[in-house]
């Protein structure tokens, strides 16, 4: 069975749980990546960085088609923290990204990227950092099938959950309805996850929450959880 590629165009009829494989295992990649879904993550979220948009350099296409291979039927969503997101569409689509999601603050046209983005068989997101005025996404608001609210600065792994944008998710959900996911990315913990849901996000990213815990599905069901309580 292929990857479910539609997955974030659907109306929401649940918050989906997307675990980040930054706070994975590298040395056990693969296997790491299975456990997640396994224990109850609904898709593997990439994050790359270039060290240069964010202060860190994480991993590029050959991690990505890695992943792809050790898990063939899982839906890869890439987070692209890139300054030039437009060089690593094909690379990524090449690789088995279902859904790439680019940054507002980057230079160059969004819309010619996600048109780019969809020709080469992916869906597409628009992220913005936690101090970018939310007014930046309203321009694109149904160009995307997701806008991603970061809720940390984004960089690095365990930072701590910044409450002040759920208001920006309130108002990207207001405006949306259920014709876009709402996707928050950074400190999303058992803690956080219910705020986010009730804010209106329907992606939850969670790396240190998941793959730092001593039980990976007691970890992924207490997610579960605290989102539907939201």
């Amino acid at each position: 069975m292929a990857a479910d590629r539609g997955l974030f165009r659907r109306a929401p009829v649940r918050p989906l749980l997307a675990a980040s494989i930054l706070s994975a295992d590298f040395a056990r990649l693969g296997d790491h990546a299975l456990q997640a879904l396994h224990a109850g993550a609904d898709l593997l979220h990439v994050d790359v960085m270039d060290g240069h948009f964010v202060p860190n350099l994480s991993m590029g296409p050959a991690v990505c088609a890695a992943v792809r291979r050790a898990c063939p039927d899982a839906f890869l969503d890439v987070h692209l923290m890139v300054t030039d997101p437009g060089r690593f569409l094909e690379p990524f689509a090449k690789a088995g990204a279902d859904s790439v999601t680019f940054h507002v603050e980057v230079e160059g046209d969004p819309l010619r990227l996600a048109a780019r983005a969809r020709e080469l068989g992916m869906g597409v997101g628009l992220a913005s950092n936690p101090e970018t005025p939310v007014h930046r996404h309203e321009p694109f608001l149904r160009a995307f099938d997701l806008h991603l609210v970061m809720s940390v600065h984004p960089g690095f792994s365990g930072q701590a959950f910044l409450p002040a944008v759920l208001a920006k998710t309130r108002w990207l959900r207001e405006r949306l309805g259920t014709e876009a996911r709402v996707e928050m990315d950074g400190g999303v913990g058992p803690d956080t996850a219910g705020a986010c849901t009730e804010a209106g996000c329907d992606v939850l990213v969670s790396a240190s929450a998941l793959f730092g815990a001593p039980d990976l599905r007691k970890a992924a069901q207490a997610m579960h959880a605290a989102a539907a309580r939201g």
